[in-house]
């Protein structure tokens, strides 16, 4: 018995491989890729070439692009398949009205590990007080009163 145990238990370690998995999201190498990017001289088309069609565009500008790379490992037997985050690049593309690169920006993981978001809240500039809200209130108070439920049933 003890001997198909350790058996059982050697095949099943063995089964388990070293090698980590990666997961890949988006774009492969996006930072090497950017260098063959020419500030002035490459257009939307030689992007389209080099990278394909953007992750996104900005639904503010349209000469805004936006490509995404994520890689994910899995950790050690031990944490039970929870994956690390390896890689997160952003790379952003400015064009100027002749659809040539104007700037770009590549945001790694480190840099947006110090981004700075703002804890600014906005306040409301009007009030549940208004003359309207307290009649329509005192109207449902009115409406919803038990008193006025019970002298009517007590009618009928």
């Amino acid at each position: 018995m003890k001997k198909l145990f350790i058996i059982l238990l050697i095949l099943f370690v063995s089964n388990c491989s070293t090698k980590k998995l990666e997961k890949k999201h988006g774009l492969i190498n996006l930072d090497k890729k950017k260098e063959e990017i020419i500030i002035g001289k490459t257009n939307k088309n030689d992007v389209i070439n080099i990278f394909g069609p953007p992750s996104t565009v900005s639904t503010f500008d349209e000469n805004i692009w936006v490509y995404i790379e994520s890689k994910k490992t899995n950790q050690s037997i031990f944490k039970l398949g929870s994956k690390k985050l390896q890689k997160n690049n952003t790379l952003i593309l400015y064009f100027n009205e002749r659809s040539l690169v104007n700037n770009l920006e590549l945001v790694d993981i480190n840099k947006m590990n110090k981004l700075d978001i703002s804890e600014k809240n906005t306040k409301k500039s009007y009030s549940n007080n208004s003359k309207l809200y307290t009649i329509l209130t005192s109207l449902r108070e009115k409406i919803n009163a038990p008193t006025r439920r019970n002298r009517i049933k007590n009618k009928k």
